[in-house]
């Protein structure tokens, strides 16, 4: 369970992919893990999600990615991004299967980063035993919050998601998070789509290098 916390914590962030399509999960975890991201979040976003996962998964060892199941928001969802391989679950929020969701990531012993905005969802959160939490949106209030969050909970992973990008990312980083989300600033569905692997390897290099 420690691998996916342990690559956030040495990489930093990890890359969120929402597109209508995607050409080769293969190639595209291969394209992130040559430009410095290592864990990748495929969403329930995008069609036939089990299919790209397997995929994903069943070449982890090629490519040497840790692959998730993102915007998963019912215990179905769970189950099935579990049997198709993800290492990680990610939820949006805090719907009224996220204990489910939560006891599913505990079953296969994997983890689960619950999603919450306000004090109070992320207490629900760590409740419910999510391993760390997403912020989202992380944009509306920015890395402030962070800092202000890191008050009454000092220690807990803390991951913003929703508007990170290169130029605000350091800071999110420096106001106490544990790792950030890089979306369509790495991964854009165009790029996603029609199979760029290299303008996503070189968007991940940029990315990860504004985190230095």
């Amino acid at each position: 369970m420690s691998t996916t916390l342990d690559l956030l914590r040495t990489d930093r962030v990890l890359t969120v992919v929402r597109a209508p399509e995607i050409s080769d999960a293969r190639d595209l975890c291969a394209a992130l893990v040559a430009g410095g991201i290592h864990v990748v979040e495929l969403t329930y976003t995008t069609p036939n999600l089990p299919k790209h996962l397997e995929r994903a998964a069943s070449t982890a060892a090629e490519t040497g990615a840790v692959v998730g199941a993102g915007t998963v928001q019912t215990g179905a969802h769970a189950k099935q991004a579990i049997d198709a391989g993800a290492q990680f679950l990610v939820t949006p929020g805090q719907g009224p299967e996220a204990a489910a969701i939560a006891e599913a990531a505990r079953a296969a012993g994997i983890p689960v980063v619950l999603g919450a905005f306000t004090p109070s969802e992320v207490m629900t959160a760590l409740a419910l035993g999510s391993d760390a939490v997403k912020i989202f949106p992380a944009h509306q209030l920015g890395p402030k919050y962070f800092k202000d969050l890191n008050g009454p909970f000092p220690g807990v992973p803390l991951i913003p998601s929703g508007g990170v990008n290169a130029g605000n990312a350091r800071d999110f980083l420096a106001a106490g998070a544990l790792a950030v989300s890089a979306g369509t600033d790495v991964v854009s569905p165009a790029d996603v789509a029609a199979g760029n692997w290299q303008d996503i390897t070189a968007k991940a290099a940029t990315f990860c290098k504004a985190l230095q």
